[in-house]
């Protein structure tokens, strides 16, 4: 019997690990030119960080979380999102000490248990950035362009659409309001909705349902029940972004999944992957690090998912991989072979990638490997090359070959020969 890999657990292949490759690379790019710095945290954590940071009554609380107890009976959760996490290590080294307004984004898997479908496995990966300490409008605007950025830089087309969930002062009118109309139409909702309209009712917008959806065309938008200082603040919102050219949609739906969020919450959607529109999503959680143990401080943040922008990439026919290798070497006989072997790891040490056939295989089977390795080039070693104190450099995409000459000082020679080569890169 073969052993499979787990229900919604993915092998990542190589022919599918450049586009991860790109998108990580991007990311970091980008994140820096913000002043970002990158933290990594562990997979596992106490459940007690997600049950206080999350909320109990959210889905993945209530029956996504991968928990289990360790042999010292404490509960232990393998992470279901990124904020968690670092606003955790954030409190407890103190990072806030450090300097008044911290950057931070990790990169990694993530896990939680619902049926697998396009774009959404069990592990997923995540990109997640959080600023922590600052509460400003132009904040929650600039982290929205720093993400439209990346996006834009990888080729992916989306569009942000926002909303405000308001605060503890401005949120109850709005449950009032919604709890109002739902009690209307209780008996039109599904069974989800029906549950959520007691514990977390905010939720029940966020329905999927398409007869939900229908019902909840004329419910109460919250941006209408927001008070004073939260109406500023989103309104300085949508200002910043407009002068940062970012165009974005209001969507009076938009509540987000997990109970922390305040005031500023945003998706950056696409209508390529079906019904998994959200690429990327975040928000502000002004009162969580304090919840955590931390001191009060505001905070904002966004999670992209990595398999998606994959999906996404793919989906355009973008390049995944770059050569696997800047130079195969051919080397025909035992003297050649030897000859190869020391002048491969003279090249790598000068920054080139090379591969060679350490089989001893034909000139027709080698030069089958160089091509299909993706290799730019093919260095070629016979007897003739050795008589004569050559090699061949055969160029793979032109189809053209030259001669070059060997010398005594291997070292001397492959940094010349990384020079003459790597303006092609």
């Amino acid at each position: 019997m073969n052993v499979k890999a787990l229900k919604g657990f993915k092998d990542i292949l190589p022919d599918e690990v450049g586009y991860w490759q790109r998108i990580e690379r991007t990311a970091r790019d980008v994140f820096h030119r913000f002043g970002f710095a990158e933290i990594k945290v562990p997979i596992l954590e106490k459940t007690e960080l997600f049950v206080r940071s999350i909320g109990e009554a959210t889905d993945i609380v209530e029956k996504e979380m991968y928990t289990f107890l360790d042999r010292n009976e404490v509960s232990l959760t393998m992470r279901p999102e990124g904020t968690a996490p670092v606003l955790r290590a954030f409190v407890e080294h103190s990072l806030h000490t450090l300097q008044p307004v911290q950057r931070l984004y990790t990169i990694g898997p993530m896990f939680r248990y619902e049926r697998p479908q396009k774009g959404r496995l069990r592990q997923f990966h995540q990109l997640s950035a959080e600023v922590l300490g600052a509460d400003q409008p132009r904040l929650d605007a600039e982290v929205m362009a720093m993400a439209w950025m990346l996006l834009s830089e990888l080729g992916v087309r989306v569009s942000l659409e926002i909303n405000s969930l308001g605060c503890p002062a401005c949120r109850p009118s709005f449950k009032e309001a919604l709890l109002a109309f739902l009690a209307e139409r209780a008996a039109d909702l599904c069974e989800d909705c029906t549950r959520r309209r007691d514990s977390n009712p905010l939720r029940v917008l966020d329905c999927k349902s398409s007869n939900c959806q229908a019902q909840y065309v004329d419910a109460p938008a919250i941006t209408d029940y927001l008070c004073g200082a939260c109406a500023d603040h989103f309104a300085g919102v949508e200002q910043g972004l407009g002068l940062l050219d970012i165009p974005f949609r209001r969507n009076k739906f938009m509540v987000r999944g997990l109970d922390y969020y305040t005031r500023t919450t945003f998706e950056l959607v696409t209508d390529q992957l079906g019904a998994q529109s959200a690429v990327g999503a975040g928000g502000r959680y002004d009162g969580l690090v304090e919840k955590l143990g931390g001191p009060s401080l505001p905070g904002i943040g966004f999670g992209m998912g990595i398999e998606r922008l994959v999906l996404l990439l793919q989906a355009q026919a973008a390049t995944s991989v770059e050569p696997s290798a800047d130079i195969f070497l051919v080397a025909l006989g035992e003297a050649a072979q030897e000859l190869g072997f020391r002048l491969a790891q003279s090249l790598r040490l000068q920054g080139l990638r090379v591969l060679l056939d350490l089989a001893g295989r034909s000139m027709k089977s080698q030069m089958k490997q160089a091509g299909r390795s993706g290799a730019r080039f093919a260095l070629i070693i016979g007897e003739e090359e050795l008589n004569k104190g050559q090699v061949g450099l055969r160029d793979m995409g032109a189809g053209t070959q030259s001669d070059l000459p060997l010398t005594e000082d291997l070292k001397e020679w492959a940094k010349a020969l990384a020079g003459k080569i790597s303006g092609g890169r």
